[in-house]
């Protein structure tokens, strides 16, 4: 998912619940109006906002706005085909955790069925 060999030269993400935008182009190496720009561009990056229109990013948008700058500075996506990667990836992951939740169901279900069966 996150190239960590694209983000070798970003520093650790301390653990704070909340980032300014300031703090978070620091730590993935981009300005602040790429980071705002990107917030129109990729529906999944929505920092919480407080008075003043402030921006307060969370550890998970970090790790998002890190695995944006990865596909569009190191991979060489565009904003439209990274938007349509990152997407794609939250469906599979959605698809997977389904078929999860149905195998485990299923085992279930087999175990009341021989339990009846007695």
């Amino acid at each position: 998912m996150l190239e960590t060999s694209n983000n070798d030269e970003l520093p650790p993400i301390p653990a704070k619940r909340y980032f300014a935008i300031g703090e978070v182009s620091e730590l993935c190496g981009v300005k602040p109006h790429v980071l705002r720009y990107w917030e129109q561009e990729f529906p999944q990056l929505n920092p919480v906002k407080r008075r003043g229109n402030r921006r307060y990013y969370q550890r998970h948008d970090v790790i998002l706005i890190r695995q944006i700058r990865a596909l569009l500075y190191h991979e060489g996506y565009t904003i439209g085909g990274a938007r349509q990667k990152l997407e794609g990836e939250e469906a599979s992951e959605d698809v997977s955790q389904r078929q999860q939740v149905i195998r485990q169901v299923r085992t279930e279900l087999e175990e009341v069925l021989s339990e009846l069966k007695r």
